[in-house]
């Protein structure tokens, strides 16, 4: 178990933008299926948001869309902060600023969680409309079901 207990999903993304509703995707799918005391919460990606969702948590689970070039739409990727930070310039996630920035900024500020896991789901639809493309949807269940054992990871065994 975490030293505070305070695990923090973060869903990146928006539901509006194709595929880039991934990550709230999973967040939905998460309410009722986690204990009462993980937070949920959706973000656009601003990075001074993420702090603010993160800060004082033990544990920061971030769900995120992530374009990479050649795309194998639905491809699932689990990344520590510091790969994810380290991602190659090729490598974005689908807001202005990616996750690489936003995690750059939280260790300039001392702000880095202790522990940070980041599933993404590798896209090629982020053109506004809703929903999300066969493929992210056929991933969805899985993309769940890692950020949900993240979650019991953090909790540890004697977690309701």
């Amino acid at each position: 178990m975490t030293a505070n207990g305070r695990v923090v999903v973060i869903g990146v993304g928006n539901p509006l933008r194709g595929d880039d509703g991934a990550g709230p995707a999973v967040v939905e799918a998460l309410r009722g299926q986690v204990p009462e005391n993980v937070v949920l919460a959706v973000s656009d990606g601003e990075p001074a948001r993420m702090l603010g969702l993160w800060q004082g948590a033990e544990t920061v689970v971030v769900v995120e869309a992530l374009r990479i070039q050649p795309a194998r739409p639905g491809r699932l990727h689990t990344l520590t902060a510091a790969q994810a930070a380290g991602h190659a310039p090729a490598t974005a996630s689908t807001h202005a600023l990616g996750l690489g920035e936003c995690l750059a900024l939280a260790e300039a500020l001392h702000r880095l969680p202790p522990e940070l896991v980041v599933h993404a789901v590798e896209v090629s639809d982020v053109e506004l409309g809703t929903g999300l493309s066969a493929p992210v949807r056929s991933a969805l269940p899985r993309l769940i079901s890692r950020t949900a054992a993240s979650v019991r990871r953090a909790l540890g065994p004697d977690a309701p």
